[in-house]
């Protein structure tokens, strides 16, 4: 689908909801309105390639490497509206270990598509394991969804906590819990 086929939906959508959209505060919202959805989901049309790229290292380490509080956007697919929070990774290294701002662009490449948390953990989850192979990867994220927040119940303080844990972190209690610890940890 092209900007201009959802400039016109857009359009459509203002003048079925009974607004003018010639009028002149909304003149430029389908144009608006179709980046905005193209920016918000370019998870669709980026790769594992253009999001890894070359930076996966071999290194001889076999230690927990653990990235908190990775902020994340995406779109309830459900409402259309957003959620956000904040993904924790964590993974055991095989001999590869991988760039850290590259864990973050994998959390963006399947944030920014139409989602449901409980997937979006387990795509990130995962990810990481076919890309690094490690002994083990575990992956929570905590957000906040509009759509509960700002219609249906419309509770505001509530968050969702999702987990996906492979390999060792599934398998060994100790594991997942020195990764629960590490998350816990204040700041």
């Amino acid at each position: 689908m092209t900007n201009k086929t959802i400039e016109k939906l857009i359009t459509q959508l203002l003048t079925e909801l009974g607004e003018d959209p010639n009028r002149e505060g909304l003149k430029k919202t389908p144009h608006r309105v179709a980046t905005m959805f193209t920016e918000l989901t370019k998870g669709y049309t980026t790769s594992r390639k253009q999001t890894v790229n070359d930076a996966i290292f071999n290194e001889h380490i076999h230690n927990m490497i653990v990235l908190k509080d990775v902020e994340l956007y995406s779109l309830c697919e459900h409402h259309l509206l957003p959620f956000f929070g904040k993904c924790h990774i964590g993974y055991i290294p095989k001999d590869q270990i991988i760039g850290v701002s590259k864990i973050a662009r994998i959390v963006d490449r399947f944030a920014r598509r139409l989602q449901v948390q409980e997937r979006l953990t387990q795509e990130i989850a995962q990810e990481l394991q076919e890309v690094l192979n490690p002994y083990g990867v575990g992956v929570i994220i905590e957000a906040q969804h509009l759509c509960m927040m700002m219609r249906g119940v419309e509770k505001q303080n509530s968050t969702m906590i999702t987990s996906s844990v492979l390999g060792t972190f599934r398998e060994d209690q100790k594991t997942r819990e020195e990764f629960m610890s590490f998350v816990s940890k204040a700041k």
